[in-house]
């Protein structure tokens, strides 16, 4: 791969800070929703007369985004794998924050009745269709521009989206929750996450728009090996790591809605913390997700993603074990040592996974390929987690939450034992 370190036209830092921020932003979209439908959504955009129906309601609107996403990665695929990287990552960007905009701007269930949680779950489709088409694209735009030896610490850059967008969306909650009571929270304060996002999703394209095709993909431009359907070529030369790629991705998947969407209803309700405290609690949590991707991206390329995978993969499966007795007691000192031990082994798993994905498909569909795999896993492994969790906790105990995460990182696990070694694969 011919290089400078970034393709032509693109300085090492533009490309890197081009991934970051998109998947910065659709993160942050995605994390305000989440939040919104623990703590708002059930309240504002169902009938009141069933606390517990309408909370699980909102959780359903919230997996409806998961659904959306392998469509979304299908279209944006499409022609990222046709037309290039760059267009489809500004298109995919704006689908994603038109969404996200709209939904603040929604009149409630008390205006408007049962339309206002159907316009919800439109816009909530929308934010699915944009984060299916944005993850794969940031992705290949980071690790198509990478030096030699270096794919997988280029592509932890879209991978830091996460806690950045993450402590972004808790940041701004808590906020709202410091400066707002609770009757201005519930009246407009919930809209203003939404609305702001405006802001960034235009500093996003400001950056997208500056940048050049990737030199992978400007090859595959020359060389005419561009496929007609990406998608179908997917299904059918590239089925077996289709599969074992979404299989990978699962217990990563699982672990970050546990140790986010459900530990802070599960925090809020059975452990009696406020909104506040257990926002707080998750914030300090975060900053160890963001500080072991990068260790991870180390890892992978020293040592190879495989290898980096299957390490953290057996230490997901005895955290899982563990969770009963550190997320239980409600002891605060506890409760901050289990968040941020699931969220830095979350960080250990989610830094490498990226560069694992794509590069188990080959430059004319890595696209469709990488995005769909990433989001079949989004369905398996996150669309209903919470929901899930919240029933096993409800009716079994915590324990059995904790037999579910670490059963999705023994699937995880095995996965990766059939997965070829990637690597020294070739990424041109």
């Amino acid at each position: 791969m011919q290089h400078s370190g970034a393709g032509k036209g693109n300085s090492a830092a533009t490309v890197l800070f081009a991934s970051l921020i998109g998947t910065t932003i659709e993160f942050f979209d995605f994390y305000i929703y989440a939040t919104a439908a623990v703590l708002v959504f059930p309240k504002l955009f169902f009938p009141s007369s069933d606390p517990t129906a309408a909370t699980l309601q909102s959780l359903a609107t919230f997996a409806i985004a998961f659904f959306a996403r392998p469509v979304g990665s299908a279209v944006f695929g499409h022609y990222g794998d046709r037309i290039g990287r760059k267009v489809t990552l500004v298109a995919a960007l704006l689908t994603m924050g038109i969404s996200t905009v709209v939904i603040g701007l929604l009149p409630t269930y008390s205006t408007i009745g049962t339309v206002a949680p159907l316009l919800l779950a439109l816009c909530r489709f929308g934010q699915g269709l944009g984060l299916g088409g944005e993850w794969g694209g940031a992705v290949l735009l980071a690790t198509e521009n990478a030096p030699p030896g270096k794919r997988a610490w280029y592509g932890m850059f879209p991978q830091l989206g996460a806690p950045i967008g993450f402590f972004l969306s808790g940041g701004i909650f808590l906020l709202l929750s410091e400066t707002l009571s609770d009757a201005q929270f519930f009246s407009f304060g919930w809209r203003i996450p939404f609305l702001a996002s405006a802001l960034l999703v235009l500093m996003g394209l400001y950056v997208r728009l500056k940048i050049t095709e990737t030199p992978v993909f400007q090859k595959v431009l020359d060389k005419n090996e561009r496929v007609e359907v990406p998608v179908l070529a997917v299904f059918r030369d590239h089925g077996r790591m289709l599969v074992l790629g979404t299989v990978i991705a699962v217990a990563t998947f699982v672990l970050f809605y546990l140790m986010t969407v459900f530990a802070l209803s599960w925090g809020t309700s059975a452990l009696g913390y406020s909104r506040r405290e257990f926002l707080l609690l998750q914030l300090f949590a975060v900053v160890f997700f963001a500080l072991t991707i990068p260790l991870s991206a180390v890892l992978a390329d020293r040592y190879g993603r495989r290898f980096a995978m299957i390490l953290v993969s057996a230490g997901i499966v005895l955290f899982g074990l563990l969770m009963p007795v550190m997320f239980k007691s409600g002891n605060a000192l506890e409760v901050t040592l289990f968040m941020s031990l699931g969220l830095g082994l979350m960080g250990m798993t989610y830094g490498p996974l990226g560069t694992l994905l794509s590069e188990l498909f080959p430059a004319e569909v890595r696209y469709t390929g990488s995005s769909v795999t990433f989001n079949f896993a989004g369905i398996i492994g996150a669309s209903l987690a919470p929901y899930i969790a919240t029933w096993l906790a409800s009716n079994y105990g915590l324990k059995y939450v904790g037999f579910y995460l670490s059963i999705a990182a023994v699937l995880t696990l095995i996965a990766l034992l059939f997965t070829r070694k990637t690597r020294a694969h070739s990424f041109a």
